[in-house]
């Protein structure tokens, strides 16, 4: 069996608990600008990332059975979850009426249709030239912001905004991976996120959600016809930023690396935690500058709990819609009493 790439593994880990510790940080923005600071500069490059691995590793598309295989890791998935977030929310923020809305992704679950949309897309732009298609999707991404019905729904916004990113991804090679861990260039990473660190402590001003890509021009108060250039502006920071995180991830085995291939999980289970957090009462123990070190240390340890064995093992039928986890134990268990058994008897 072909060995899994720690690369990869250590940057999908890195990622996922980046997302953890952003969406904790979200309740904190409007109460101090340096996490402000720290809530943008994870947000230009942490989605990105992982659009852009999810297009590298998209290599498969064309292959027979490659739709159906993807629509039921995905879109399954979206609609079990979908479901159970509904019911969530329902009891989670005493709602009067029930709604399950499947067109409408909850919160993080935008993800999993947009990526089941780009593996779909690439059916057609990649019947271009790479420079070509690249230029094609991104100016697609620019002008989506003037439809002001594509938004949320369908999560078509950021299925249009993030897609050069991952056909990015699809046209990248191991090559340039090795290129982007080049000691110069690992230079130029660490100072690209120390300058653009300093571009938003001192420009405090620049709106968060321009990094989102979930919104219309017109809802983030720019309707003009230079909205696309600040777009256009916002892709060109994503890209250093994410070319820089690459170049700065570990290629080692770390005791994290295994954990890298189950972020699946940790995105789907992390949002129960976070909505409790946002309406309990713990976020007002997060007062002092010093105690969100300790909350990164929370994002840390619930992105490794929630990739754990244990929580895979019960996670795994709504997740990818099998009980392989289960047998093997199973199996294991059984294997085990035998042994004892045998032990006892002779």
């Amino acid at each position: 069996m072909k060995q899994r790439d720690f690369y990869f593994d250590n940057a999908k880990f890195i990622l996922i608990s980046f997302v953890v510790f952003g969406h904790l940080l979200r309740s904190f923005i409007n109460d101090s600008n340096t996490i402000y600071t720290i809530y943008k500069v994870i947000y230009t490059f942490h989605m990105p990332a992982f659009i852009l691995i999810s297009g590298y590793f998209a290599r498969g598309f064309n292959k027979k059975g490659y739709i159906a295989k993807i629509a039921k890791k995905l879109i399954l998935p979206y609609i079990i979850f979908q479901l159970v977030y509904s019911i969530f929310y329902y009891f989670l923020y005493d709602k009067s009426t029930l709604t399950v809305d499947p067109f409408t992704p909850h919160w993080s679950l935008w993800f999993l249709i947009s990526l089941f949309f780009w593996n779909i897309m690439l059916i057609l732009f990649t019947k271009w030239k790479p420079a070509y298609s690249i230029s094609i999707a991104i100016l697609i991404g620019l002008l989506v912001g003037y439809a002001d019905w594509i938004t949320h729904y369908l999560s078509l916004s950021r299925t249009f905004v993030f897609f050069p990113l991952f056909l990015i991804g699809y046209y990248m090679k191991k090559a340039h991976f090795q290129f982007l861990q080049t000691p110069q260039v690992k230079t130029v990473a660490l100072i690209i996120f120390i300058s653009v660190s300093i571009g938003f402590i001192v420009y405090p001003d620049i709106n968060y959600e321009w990094l989102l890509g979930s919104k219309p021009y017109a809802k983030l108060g720019a309707a003009q016809f230079s909205a696309l250039f600040t777009r256009l502006g916002f892709y060109v920071l994503s890209l250093m930023m994410v070319f820089s995180f690459f170049s700065l991830v570990p290629r080692k085995q770390y005791f994290f690396t295994n954990l890298g291939k189950n972020t699946l999980y940790v995105y789907l289970l992390h949002g129960f935690f976070v909505r409790v957090f946002r309406v309990s009462g713990l976020q007002y123990l997060f007062t002092e500058p010093e105690n969100f070190l300790l909350l990164a240390g929370v994002s840390l340890l619930l992105t490794i709990l929630l990739s754990s064995k244990i929580a895979t093992l019960v996670a795994q039928p709504f997740i990818e819609l099998r009980l392989s986890k289960l047998k093997n134990l199973k199996i294991r268990a059984r294997t085990v009493f035998r042994f004892y058994r045998e032990k006892l008897l002779s």
